[in-house]
């Protein structure tokens, strides 16, 4: 395994004729022997990290073991990482390179079977201090003291996903959000017990940069956790609520009052929303008409409004409300191949339709009687 043994000869003379065919296939046409280059220790140090950039991260790793100074040059450059593909002992590997790859400011460690360990996490935060975007999902075995040395040593997280972890509790990830301002993109679906009231409110306070926020299936999250989300966290463009079966139009209705920059909201299995919600978020747009229009005027103006919205499951919804909300906002769209209004098991919404899928239906119309 990478990382776990000494480079050998043959995998240091492999990995060099790796980096010459990278180099050699550059777009840019790197003459290798107009420089003189025939052994793997004759690469300058420019040329090796615009080499190592295009290469796959294993073979990354592997050349930063041929000497001391390929170790610091590319330990130095190397910025992103992904060890997801590293199937057993990732939490030994991450031990190994954490020390060395010290400039790191995004790191994949997404995994498919849960390896790493609290201890995997430490070391990260005690050497990665720039660390912008920490991915952790599924990793099953990590505990509170993760949450806790990540607040201590990556204070610059922007995007942080951790969506799986089920043992952390809501106290630490309320104590990471003290020292986490800058994040922007949270995900915490399926984490059941840090995801709470509690955690959110928090949140509400800490995070006012956040613009992403994943809460699906995440059933002990209620309407008080939400509205200190949408009070505090004015600039939330995307939330998923899909499955947090706790929460009512009051939910909704403080986020379509304070979060005017909403494009996309999940509310899948959320069975207590009623038409008010949706005569809220439809309000919303009216109110906030004026504000939208001087913004275009400056230049800073993006397609105001819901792009996407899930009320799956939703069954105490009824079609004027539905119908109200879909007229309001032009880009939420029930034809084919567009489906960015997504409606699944309301039977009694399917007379709900999207102003484009109306025009096509008169259209068809018109060329049909013009036919006869």
């Amino acid at each position: 395994m990478i990382g776990e043994a000494k480079v050998g000869n043959e995998d240091l003379n492999l990995c060099f004729e790796k980096l010459m065919m990278v180099a050699a296939g550059n777009s840019e046409g790197v003459k290798m022997n107009s420089v003189g280059i025939t052994e793997w220790k004759d690469i300058p140090v420019e040329l090796l990290l615009r080499i190592v950039s295009l290469l796959d991260d294993q073979t990354a790793i592997v050349a930063s073991s041929v000497c001391s100074g390929w170790r610091d040059a590319i330990c130095l450059g190397l910025t992103q990482l992904c060890l997801s593909w590293c199937r057993k002992n990732m939490n030994n590997l991450v031990l190994s390179l954490a020390p060395k790859f010290t400039r790191l400011q995004t790191l994949i460690l997404r995994q498919e079977n849960p390896q790493l360990e609290d201890n995997a996490v430490e070391s990260i935060s005690k050497f990665c201090h720039d660390l912008q975007d920490l991915d952790l999902s599924k990793s099953f075995k990590l505990s509170d003291r993760s949450l806790y040395a990540l607040a201590r040593g990556c204070p610059n997280l922007k995007k942080l996903n951790i969506s799986g972890c089920t043992s952390f509790s809501d106290e630490a990830l309320a104590y990471l959000t003290n020292f986490c301002r800058k994040l922007k993109i949270l995900n915490l679906c399926g984490c059941v017990k840090a995801a709470t009231d509690h955690a959110l409110q928090a949140i509400g306070r800490n995070c006012n940069m956040l613009q992403s926020l994943n809460l699906g299936w995440c059933d002990n999250v209620g309407d008080l956790g939400v509205m200190s989300l949408a009070y505090g966290c004015h600039d939330l463009r995307c939330l998923d609520l899909c499955g947090c079966v706790r929460i009512t139009d009051d939910s909704v209705i403080a986020l379509a009052n304070e979060c005017l920059h909403l494009r996309s909201l999940g509310l899948y299995y959320c069975r207590n929303i009623t038409d008010r919600a949706m005569y809220s978020l439809a309000h919303s747009r009216v109110k906030n008409k004026g504000s939208m229009w001087e913004s275009s005027m400056k230049g800073r103006y993006e397609d105001d409004g819901l792009k996407s919205l899930n009320i799956s499951q939703c069954t105490a919804l009824t079609p004027s409300a539905v119908q109200a909300l879909c007229d309001t906002f032009p880009a939420l769209h029930t034809c084919s191949g567009r489906h960015s209004l997504v409606m699944s098991g309301c039977l009694n919404l399917t007379s709900v339709h999207c102003a484009c899928a109306v025009q096509a239906h008169r259209t068809f119309n018109t060329i049909f009687h013009t036919a006869h």
